[in-house]
């Protein structure tokens, strides 16, 4: 009897072991003749792996010698810094690894409201809230704010988390071209009939190392009753007399509503997002935002770090100060040698070369050459225009980037980007 009931079992589960590897065939089929589609396109990327720390110099698996590193998000070069490693040790030291909880459970400590409280004074805002990424702070900050009866603008070109952070929210959705000011006038002009209306940007957009025109943005949120929301991911901690980013240097800091960005970028290097504005807002947020509420606080090392580095910024701008000069450098003689380079004034310079695969190869034999760059290609960016983006960092030497320039005129002629 019980030896039948096995035989019946085994048989049974038979087809079912069949179907399930049937699907499993299925699924691999399906991901390969995708991956070989990105392989065809000259889209696919590959990692490098670094064996050191992130500077402005680096050592590359399997790539003799030290490289200079032009592709990081770096932009202070404290990532690195001797001072902003000992706070993080000393973090760790103190508060452990990490806190095994949310932060409304038992993963809250006083190294996360003090540089709450810090971000907040830098930003000159009422409140902030830290998130594990700025990918979740802008991926939790519209759902929870805006509902049905609300709108958000926002320029086509913003960043994937802002994109993705709108799409999770019920508000009616406006795009506008991407800096046009007329486009989005239009569009505050037809959401007169919500509630809410919060145009939202990035301060610096990634991709071309443009800026938005806050001023402007700001005159139309004035005039049309709309609330203005910045990213500034790849402005925080060097973009203005004293780092506190776009709508600094434009002179709107009592005009823009709600900053969200990072400090995994300028202010350390490591990870961690935030939020910061009005005190109200940062508290419901506090209450419905799910990435907050469902997201392991922020491991202490890494605000102890991101502490100290706002702490280094907040002593001297003069760091800042070497920004635009060696930026200006690596444009100006870029453009004399007959590239494209796009943006203005921002450490972020995309030299455009349009097809993916020359993109690819050009970063190949850049890194021969000691230079590590990156080809972006779609979907980072519009099909047509890949590019290699360079980031030029406070710590490279005006020798780092003159050598940068070099590499790319060799490379750029043996590809026949250069006449």
């Amino acid at each position: 009897m019980w030896a039948g009931r096995v035989l019946h079992a085994a048989l049974s589960a038979a087809p079912r072991g069949r179907r399930a590897q049937s699907a499993l065939t299925q699924l691999r089929g399906v991901l390969e003749e995708e991956l070989e589609a990105i392989r065809g396109a000259g889209t696919w990327k590959s990692e490098r792996v670094l064996t050191s720390r992130q500077g402005p110099r680096i050592h590359v698996d399997g790539v003799s010698g030290g490289i200079l590193n032009f592709c990081a998000n770096n932009y202070l070069g404290l990532s690195s810094h001797p001072e902003v490693i000992q706070a993080g040790l000393q973090a760790l030291e103190e508060f452990g690894a990490g806190l095994s909880s949310t932060r409304f459970i038992c993963g809250t400590q006083t190294i996360h409201k003090d540089l709450e409280a810090k971000i907040a004074r830098f930003h000159q805002r009422e409140d902030a809230i830290l998130y594990p990424s700025c990918f979740d702070a802008n991926a939790g900050l519209f759902e929870a704010l805006l509902t049905p009866q609300d709108a958000v603008l926002s320029d086509e070109l913003n960043h994937a988390s802002i994109i993705d952070g709108i799409r999770l929210c019920k508000a009616h959705k406006y795009r506008y071209r991407h800096l046009d000011m007329t486009d989005l006038e239009a569009k505050l002009q037809e959401a007169q009939k919500h509630r809410l209306r919060l145009v939202a940007t990035d301060g610096a957009f990634s991709m071309d190392g443009d800026i938005a025109p806050l001023r402007e943005i700001c005159h139309l949120a004035s005039r049309y009753g709309a609330l203005v929301f910045v990213d500034e991911c790849h402005a925080t901690g060097f973009l203005g007399a004293t780092g506190r980013g776009t709508d600094e240097l434009l002179g709107v800091m009592d005009q823009v509503t709600v900053i969200n960005s990072t400090l995994g970028k300028a202010l350390g290097g490591a990870s961690g997002g935030y939020t910061t504005g009005p005190g109200p807002l940062v508290s419901l947020l506090r209450q419905r935002s799910r990435p907050y509420l469902f997201s392991n606080s922020l491991p202490p090392a890494v605000a102890g770090c991101a502490s100290k580095a706002l702490d280094l910024l907040t002593e001297s701008n003069a760091i800042i100060q070497t920004m635009a000069a060696k930026t200006q450098r690596f444009r100006s003689k870029m453009e004399a040698a007959g590239f494209t380079i796009l943006g203005a004034s921002h450490p972020i310079c995309p030299v455009m070369l349009g097809d993916a695969r020359l993109a690819s190869c050009m970063a190949d034999d850049m890194l021969k050459r000691g230079i590590f760059v990156i080809g972006f290609s779609y979907p980072v960016v519009p099909k047509g225009k890949a590019r290699i983006r360079v980031q030029i960092s406070a710590v490279h030497s005006e020798e780092d980037i003159d050598r940068c320039v070099e590499a790319f005129v060799e490379v750029g002629r043996l590809h026949g980007a250069l006449p």
